[in-house]
């Protein structure tokens, strides 16, 4: 049996195949819509979550996270790559801080012995050391200021058996004259015209307190007064 082609019935069933695609695709151009914007608002909110973790943890710091960074030493440089300032330990066990300036000089120093001693530097851009302070084990303090070429001329220093002193030297480190109060709370004062090169601070205060000693009597040269 011959079956008769009909153009009309092809063509409403060509547009009916057409329009059924046209539905299938929209269906799922919807879908995608909806997928697309489900994850934008999951993302947004991984981000706001982030976002805030970061910002709270830079105030804060995140629960169980590590608050110090560990090291040997620390170096501190400028815009110009200059080192400004070092920070570290040392073979022997002891602390440093240096702080240099801009041309990389140390100028402050702060340091701490293995043995308990400490001590803060302030030098000038030659390296000269204008003023030091001093802590050490037995708890004796010192206070030694210098003149511009690095000379001692005044030492400050109280000892750990309670006597404290004021030693003053010349241009050349002698020491010339000194105040003090000894250990069994006596005042004394000092004048000293010895020859000899420049004293160290420690060897200032050595002098003076050698003269605040009874069993010691005073150098041939020196004024010794007691009230």
């Amino acid at each position: 049996m011959t079956q008769v082609h009909d153009p009309a019935t092809a063509h409403i069933r060509a547009e009916a195949a057409i329009g059924h695609r046209l539905d299938a695709l929209e269906r799922d151009n919807r879908r995608l819509r909806r997928y697309g914007v489900t994850m934008l608002v999951v993302l947004a909110g991984f981000l706001g979550v982030g976002a805030s973790l970061l910002y709270f943890s830079g105030a804060y710091g995140l629960p169980g996270s590590p608050q110090m960074v560990a090291a040997r030493q620390f170096l501190l440089r400028d815009a110009r790559g200059t080192i400004r300032g070092t920070w570290g330990t040392a073979e022997d066990g002891s602390v440093r801080l240096a702080l240099s300036d801009d041309r990389g000089r140390q100028r402050i120093r702060l340091s701490l012995l293995e043995d308990g001693s400490a001590g803060l530097t302030f030098a000038d851009t030659a390296d000269r050391k204008l003023a030091v302070l001093g802590l050490l084990p037995d708890q004796t303090t010192t206070l030694a200021l210098t003149d511009p070429a690095g000379v001692p001329r005044m030492v400050l220093g109280v000892a750990a058996n309670g006597s404290s002193n004021l030693v003053f030297a010349d241009h050349s480190g002698t020491t010339r004259a000194g105040l003090g109060v000894d250990s069994r709370g006596l005042g004394t004062f000092t004048l000293e015209e010895r020859p000899g090169g420049a004293a160290a601070p420690e060897e200032l205060l050595d002098s003076l307190a050698a003269g605040q000693t009874d069993s010691v009597g005073p150098p041939a040269d020196t004024t010794r007064r007691r009230r």
